[in-house]
């Protein structure tokens, strides 16, 4: 049993709160899973020079000290591409750069082999931890960040270990995350099949598994729907999926609709999550058009 939260938001207005809005919802689902906690936060972001070229903002953390500055110093002189530090704390750090995605992540291997990428993209920054939801938030300032799109997970692990490396979202693609209540019954059939394509999982969880495949299948042209058409079709399981990307929220449930999960409307946002009372003290809630997804229903939602 987890727990999934999600706030898309209609009314820029509201961006400043977003952090705020979304640690609430996800303490409120921390009987759900005590285990660990996760967020991806989507925001604007001031575009860079077009002398810099295209900007990624690469989410790292580490078990193991680091010096986050010296670590950049050597992936900026592997990569020959100048970036920026944006500490989190002392285990977690935003890596804002240009280079590219490949030469990038090759470059953190090399350099920093204990040193994991929990995301990366344009937009979004992905922050994850062992522990309660309340004190992860808190540990990095969650409350006070903004942006227009966020979701978050809390954990009880069932099919894999209590790390920080198993912990939801999983995003394996520039600004893609996904998290999961739920579990697939044939996730290391399609792991396998992944493989012999040349997609690695970095971890044992399921979970990772139907980010990968939604990843891939968006990789080959299909739409962010398509690739949820594709996990409904050939992963088995009982599951809610909340799934976004920079420009959309979407949710899916399974064939049988076996896992909880509640949406709200209004004109200011798109809220999910996987029981109502995380959603009630949400602006504008009594307001609220509230519905439960049918059953292999996919909803998708567009900036």
């Amino acid at each position: 049993m987890c727990g999934i939260v999600g706030l898309h938001l209609k009314n820029p207005g509201l961006q400043p709160r977003l952090g705020e809005l979304l640690t609430q919802m996800l303490e409120a689902m921390t009987t759900r899973g005590p285990d660990s906690a996760g967020i991806a936060v989507y925001a604007d972001r001031d575009p860079a020079p077009a002398t810099q070229g295209q900007e990624l903002r690469y989410s790292l953390r580490s078990d193991e000290a680091i010096d986050w500055d010296l670590l950049a110093k050597r992936i900026a002189a592997e990569t020959g591409r100048d970036l920026r530090v944006e500490p989190l704390g002392s285990d977690s750090a935003v890596f804002v750069s240009p280079a590219a995605e490949t030469s990038f992540l090759a470059a953190v291997r090399r350099a920093a082999p204990q040193v994991t990428v929990p995301g990366f993209g344009r937009s979004m920054v992905v922050v994850k931890d062992v522990g309660a939801p309340a004190a992860i938030c808190a540990r990095y300032g969650i409350p006070g960040w903004g942006g227009y799109q966020g979701i978050g997970h809390t954990r009880m692990a069932t099919e894999s270990a209590v790390t920080t490396a198993h912990s939801h979202p999983f995003a394996p693609a520039a600004d893609l995350a996904l998290v999961h209540n739920g579990s697939f019954s044939n996730y290391a059939t399609i792991r396998g099949r992944l493989a012999r394509q040349g997609i690695r999982c970095d971890t044992d969880n399921d979970s990772e598994v139907a980010a990968r495949l939604v990843a891939a299948r968006m990789a080959e042209g299909a739409d962010l729907a398509d690739g949820l058409r594709t996990v409904l079709k050939e992963m088995d399981g009982f599951f809610t999926l909340l799934v976004t990307t920079r420009t959309q929220f979407a949710v899916v449930r399974d064939s049988f609709a076996c896992k909880p999960a509640v949406i709200a409307e209004t004109p200011d946002y798109v809220a999910m999550a996987s029981e109502y009372h995380a959603l009630a003290g949400l602006p504008g809630i009594t307001g609220a058009r509230v519905f439960e997804p049918m059953p292999a229903e996919i909803h998708v939602w567009s900036r």
